[in-house]
């Protein structure tokens, strides 16, 4: 069980609190603290299933804490950015929403003995909150920086909402099929 790969998930999961504590408690230079937290957090979730696919560490432990670690951090980090005033509500809803949705078709597919893989639609879709959050926790008070960061999170509501569509339009059929 305890392997290379999910020792990476669990520290990106044990990273999840010190990264909202970072955030939220607003010191000199908690912005780039934040930023260098996520991204160590962000780059775990790269590193475990790379290493765990050259290696043959894949786990059924791995399969169940990666993707609960991935919801986590980018589900404390988008919330976070709300509660700091960097991120519409509604937008974050709508992205932490497409997880658990995509959550919900998993565990309805797996009932019925189907497998969803992740999709690029899916890899895209992380890539793009990833970048949306970098940019938002960075957080520079320039004009042209605020319309990046405000478009890049536009990017991240349209890619969880593009690859929520995916994932229904590919496997629903299946998953309706196989009951």
């Amino acid at each position: 069980m305890w392997n290379v790969p999910n020792t990476l998930t669990l520290l990106r999961i044990l990273m999840v609190p010190l990264l909202v504590v970072v955030l939220l408690t607003r010191f000199q230079g908690s912005e780039f603290w934040g930023l260098g937290i996520f991204l160590l957090a962000a780059l775990t979730d790269l590193a475990d299933g790379i290493i765990a696919r050259r290696t043959r560490a894949v786990t059924v432990a791995g399969t169940l804490l990666d993707p609960i670690a991935d919801k986590l951090l980018m589900s404390a980090a988008f919330i976070s950015l709300v509660e700091l005033g960097q991120a519409p509500a509604w937008m974050v809803v709508v992205i932490v929403g497409r997880e658990f949705a995509v959550a919900g078709l998993r565990q309805v597919a797996h009932e019925r003995g189907v497998v969803i893989a992740a999709t690029w639609w899916g890899k895209l879709k992380t890539l793009s909150q990833i970048i949306a959050v970098c940019m938002l926790i960075v957080n520079f008070q320039l004009g042209w920086w605020a319309v990046l960061s405000r478009v890049a999170l536009w990017v991240a509501v349209v890619m969880a909402v593009a690859s929520l569509a995916s994932y229904f339009r590919g496997f629903w059929g299946r998953v309706v099929g196989a009951s």
